[in-house]
């Protein structure tokens, strides 16, 4: 078995935790709260099980108001790419009780490509994954690209308002392209400031995406945090492709144009433009108005964030151009 998509997962001696647990005093709380939520990690591995479970502890019941239990805490099933089921937290989760699901029983004995997709917006501890006593475990099959898509970004990039961990757009990007990711979304806390910089740059990586803006308060603050952070990341890898997003659409630009979205849009057009201009060939922007734009409102759920629609839509979007920058054959 492999976890995928925690890249300090065993220099945080398996906790499943997506930034450096000894470097925690050095982000802002809210930060290091968020990066105790798995959003992007998977296990994943081929088995002839006929009967797959899981037993897992959370440390509360779910409540946000804007993602129901199955988004905020499931855990997806994914087997040969299809979806079997979901486990969740229960009503009466707390730190030291378990829950244990059961996916499937008593099915055929065929080697199936497994993957668990680990929630997108509360910490979860895996304690037991239950197979047959004498079913053949194996590595799961390779990535297309060996190295990780690593995604910088807010509440929409951790994979709000997704209906489960498997409908994220890097999820289903993932699935489309065979690559593997890494989620550095923060809800609410994408702001681009140093100590995040520095945590996504320490990554070997096959492509950065930045999704980030909206977060910020003002233009003015995204534009002290914007070309830092994409500095950062050519300081120490000088070749590898960076794709910018702009912002998605809002439904609150319905009947007006949003002088704040506008500013952050082309702000991020502008940086991107000066590194091309002064030579930089492995950077590209993408409108994210292409993505999820005026036409496509239904992809929202509360104006803001998208729902598993509209997180299709993005990867739709994403998946073509990601494939032509790593050089991925999408017709195989």
């Amino acid at each position: 078995m492999e976890v995928d998509g925690l890249p300090w997962y065993g220099e945080n001696g398996g906790e499943l935790f997506r930034l450096p647990a000894k470097l925690k005093d050095t982000y802002r709380m809210p930060v290091w709260e968020l990066a105790q939520s798995p959003s992007g990690g998977r296990i994943r591995f081929r088995t002839n099980s006929t009967t797959l479970a899981i037993r897992l502890e959370y440390p509360e019941p779910p409540g946000m108001s804007n993602m129901h239990a199955f988004g905020q805490t499931g855990v997806d099933l994914y087997a040969d790419g299809v979806y079997r089921g979901t486990a969740i937290a229960g009503r009466d989760a707390k730190a030291g009780a378990t829950k244990e699901h059961v996916y499937y029983k008593q099915q055929p004995a065929a080697l199936r490509e497994i993957t668990l997709y680990l929630p997108l917006y509360m910490g979860v501890k895996v304690q037991r994954i239950g197979l047959d006593p004498e079913a053949r475990i194996e590595r799961a099959k390779p990535f297309s690209v060996a190295k990780p898509l690593v995604f910088y970004g807010t509440s929409i990039t951790q994979g709000g308002c997704a209906s489960r961990s498997g409908m994220s757009y890097q999820a289903i990007l993932g699935r489309t392209l065979n690559v593997d990711f890494v989620n550095l979304g923060f809800s609410g806390n994408g702001l681009g400031e140093p100590e995040l910089a520095r945590a996504v740059a320490s990554i070997d990586a096959a492509s950065f995406v930045m999704d980030f803006a909206q977060n910020n308060p003002t233009v003015e603050s995204l534009t002290q945090a914007y070309g830092p952070f994409l500095e950062a990341i050519r300081a120490q890898h000088a070749d590898t492709p960076i794709l910018v997003i702009t912002p998605i659409y809002s439904a609150r630009e319905a009947w007006s144009r949003d002088p704040r979205l506008d500013g952050m849009r082309e702000l991020i057009r502008q940086v991107a433009a000066r590194r091309i201009t002064a030579g930089d060939r492995h950077i590209e922007i993408l409108e994210g108005t292409d993505l999820l734009g005026p036409s496509r409102g239904d992809g929202l759920v509360d104006g803001t964030h998208p729902n598993d629609l509209g997180f299709e839509w993005m990867a739709e979007g994403l998946a073509g151009r990601l494939a032509k920058m790593l050089g991925i054959n999408m017709t195989r």
